[in-house]
């Protein structure tokens, strides 16, 4: 090691300093069980990567990497790596310290420069450097302990994701500086911005909730576009199929998730009186959607994406059906837009009586997309009795199972479109009293209504349900409740603090004052519980869940309309009626005269709750699950309400790919004293527990992972939570099942149980991928030879915003 030297950032060279690197790894591992193993460990397995020249700041990754490397031995080495990664941030930002009050004291000395420098290069907005906060008294509050509650992924997430950074790329935010500069971007308009700001900020740094990825991108900065979720309905004339295509662009360049209704654009081959031609239908300008997606470019922030919508009553369903595979003619694919079906409970009803069903050209039924439930189905049986009688000008006759059939085929091959319920959206929506809901958003949890005027808009935090569990296994239901009132107000602070270059995105969100408080972390708190995802506990505790942070959610609306004023559109809502989420489950069955399949258990006075809601309500929406796929990696626990994809496995980010491996599952084998008997057969397995003999039973049934559940469950699941929930739910689904037969009966059910949508279907790989070794020295099998296990095994691509 003599002969290696490294280049420091000046461009001198110094000799390699093991003894430098090993006091490191040991401040980096203290109080970790083993500590000098885990130590020797890494530093032994570093001397591997080294190389003469070797930069410093490569020197500092190649350490970080080594101990992430290690994450499949133990998770211990997450926390080393996590450590390791903040002190060079600390050191990169703040500059050289050695305890912690000088660490504490660097942030509060550098904090207010920052802001300083933020507002004079034109990164943050003017009001952060102003007199409307005590700087020195936010300054003091911050608090890089709090650093600690990250994982690696959740503190290199937020450095490459969502931390400020110059034009240059330099970063300029430590953490902590991230969590308060977002909590005093969201208290410009509140009576006291200082003490609002440090609510938000201590449950941010908490990480008790986190904002969607537009508030976490853009609050408190130059451009603040901080609304996470639009949905466009462009009208059937080219002046608004114009704007649609500049409007995505605009809320694509401010990170906003899109989702896109063309569905009134008349059928392909339709006559234009106006020019004496023939329509070229909507899909082309599909294609020119996706074009415009790919051309606005958001290089280090969050990705964007969009999502179109149609109903498969429209002629050109056929075509929109194709939109995602990947041959064809390549101007009638979409490669980054997704697709999404809006359903109807008719079509529902049609595919199981075998019946037929018919497509229409939008032009000839114009009303088609106005109606919903009950009038919509009336309107489409008049319909067909016009085509049958030869008074439609087009039409195609087919049967409503084959149709459907189709759908799942082509779902099951492109994991599009996904799937949504149009008549159960607006039937059970508490907010359709302006317009009708024509779409959902990006991930299939936004519901509202929109129209030329309107541009729907939502905004997002997600509460971590992880941060409100004891270590006793009990819950801090006052936490709770106190988070969720802190994450409403601060939603409702950001409808008025949002901007965007969309006039009907700006007069949508002063109208209804939408917001969309979720939850995620489902899956690793029943796994510390010791519940099974398809288990009565499990379904039991999301239902409490969900009702308790919908009560305090609605109750918290109720008092800042009481103090500010109702939203305009109140008047006529289902909340001036005094009618609740768990209401609409009865509403829909009456509507579709088809049994709605849920659980209708109360635990808490919603009839107390209901008299206050009919005297005001602050926001048209409060709660949407979204799938957190990006900000669950911050609060350090599972996304949305998904289960395991694995017990461990190489997750593929825009960070790069991490090996991930299920801390609980570790922590009850190293509890029964088998965690070291089973890990290499662990891996062996690719994350799969099931077949290993000396796991017991019990805790095979907590730790299946998402193909080994019933699809059922996650329906059943949904459904639970649905019934509190006034927007809706995105579902992922993960379906061993390659049967046809088998996804009608599964998407059936989730019709049946009153499921709004669905988002990603994700279907078990036929062939998995060969394994890389675990070690830098090949495990020995039993026959003497090596055999490969490792980051291989098993891969996971996020999906969401």
């Amino acid at each position: 090691m003599s002969a290696i030297t490294v280049v420091k950032r000046d461009g001198t060279r110094e000799p390699f300093d093991a003894n430098k690197i090993n006091l490191a790894l040991v401040e980096a591992s203290e109080g970790l069980p083993d500590q000098i193993s885990k130590v020797v460990q890494v530093a032994s397995e570093l001397q591997l990567t080294l190389f003469d020249g070797i930069t410093s700041e490569q020197l500092d990754e190649a350490v970080i990497h080594t101990a992430l490397q290690n994450v499949k031995d133990d998770p211990d080495f997450d926390i080393i790596a996590s450590r390791l990664l903040l002190k060079n941030i600390y050191k990169n930002i703040l500059g050289k310290y050695k305890t912690a009050a000088e660490l504490k004291k660097l942030h509060e000395d550098k904090f207010v420069q920052y802001l300083k420098d933020g507002v004079a290069e034109g990164l943050l907005d003017e009001r952060m450097n102003g007199k409307l906060f005590d700087l020195k008294k936010l300054a003091k509050a911050l608090d890089p302990t709090k650093d600690g509650l990250s994982k690696y992924l959740g503190v290199v997430t937020n450095k490459n994701r969502y931390a400020l950074r110059r034009q240059s790329g330099a970063p300029v935010e430590v953490p902590q500086f991230t969590h308060m500069r977002i909590a005093m971007g969201l208290s410009f308009n509140a009576e006291d911005p200082t003490a609002c700001a440090l609510d938000f900020y201590e449950h941010m740094s908490n990480l008790d909730y986190v904002p969607g990825g537009s508030t976490r991108v853009n609050a408190g900065g130059s451009f603040p576009q901080l609304s996470n979720c639009f949905l466009i309905e462009v009208q059937d004339d080219m002046e608004s199929i114009a704007k649609g295509v500049r409007d995505v662009m605009w809320i694509a360049k401010g990170t906003g998730g899109i989702g896109i209704s063309l569905n009134k654009l008349r059928a392909a081959g339709s006559p234009v009186k106006t020019t004496n031609t023939e329509s070229t239908g909507p899909i082309p300008f599909m294609k020119m959607i996706d074009t415009a997606l790919f051309a606005v470019s958001r290089k280090g922030k969050k990705a964007g994406a969009a999502a179109l919508y149609m109903e498969n009553w429209h002629l050109n369903f056929p075509q929109f059906l194709d939109l995602k595979q990947n041959s064809g003619d390549p101007y009638l694919r979409t490669r980054l837009a997704n697709t999404a079906v809006f359903i109807s409970d008719e079509f529902m009803k049609r595919v199981e009586k075998d019946q037929d069903w018919y497509l229409f050209d939008p032009a000839e039924v114009a009303d088609l997309p106005e109606l919903y439930g009950a009038a919509f189905s009336e309107a489409y049986k008049n319909y067909v009795k016009k085509a049958e009688a030869g008074e439609m000008r087009d039409f195609i006759k087919t049967k409503a199972r084959e149709q459907f059939r189709q759908i799942l085929i082509t779902l099951q091959a492109t994991s599009h479109p996904w799937l949504t319920w149009k008549d159960t959206i607006n039937v059970r929506a508490l907010n359709n009293n302006t317009s009708t809901i024509h779409l959902s958003n990006l991930c299939t949890e936004i519901t509202l209504p929109q129209d030329k005027d309107n541009t729907a808009v939502c905004n997002l935090v997600s509460i971590n349900l992880t941060a409100h569990l004891n270590a006793d296994r009990t819950w801090d239901w006052d936490r709770l409740a106190e988070s969720s009132r802190s994450a409403i107000r601060q939603l409702d602070n950001l409808c008025d603090i949002t901007n965007t270059p969309v006039p009907e995105a700006m007069n949508s969100n002063q109208q209804n004052r939408a917001l969309g408080l979720g939850f995620m972390g489902f899956t690793d708190v029943i796994e510390k519980l010791g519940y099974s995802y398809e288990s009565e506990e499990a379904y039991d505790l999301i239902d409490q869940i969900a009702e308790f942070i919908s009560y305090h959610a609605i109750d918290e609306s109720a008092d800042l309309a009481k103090k500010y004023g109702s939203y305009p559109q109140f008047k006529g809502s289902g909340w001036s009626k005094g009618v609740l989420p768990i209401d609409t489950v009865d509403t829909l069955a009456a509507d579709r005269k088809v049994k709605v399949e849920v659980n209708r258990k109360t635990r808490l006075d919603w009839e107390a709750l209901r008299t206050k809601v009919k005297k005001g309500m602050r926001n048209a929406t409060l709660m949407a699950i979204a799938p957190t796929a990006n900000i669950a990696h911050i609060a350090g626990t599972t996304p949305g309400l998904d289960p395991q994809f694995a017990q461990i496995f190489s997750r593929a980010t825009l960070n790069g790919k991490f090996l991930e491996v299920n801390t609980n599952l570790v922590h009850d084998l190293k509890e029964l004293g088998i965690w070291d008997d089973v890990k290499e057969d662990i891996l062996i397995a690719q994350g799969d527990v099931q077949n290993i003999e000396a796991i017991p039973q019990v805790l095979k049934d907590v730790y299946k992972t998402s193909f080994q559940l019933s699809p059922y469950s996650f329906i059943e699941v949904a459904a639970r939570a649905q019934k509190w929930v006034d927007q809706a739910i995105s579902r992922n689904m993960y379906l061993e099942t390659r049967d046809i037969d088998d996804m009608v009966a599964i998407y059936t059910a989730a019709w049946k149980r009153g499921l709004k949508t669905t988002y990603y279907l994700h279907v078990k790989p036929r062939h998995t991928a060969e394994q890389s070794t675990t070690k830098v020295n090949k495990a020995e099998s039993s026959d003497g030879g090596s055999r490969k296990v490792g980051f291989g095994f098993a891969r996971k691509q996020e999906v969401g915003v």
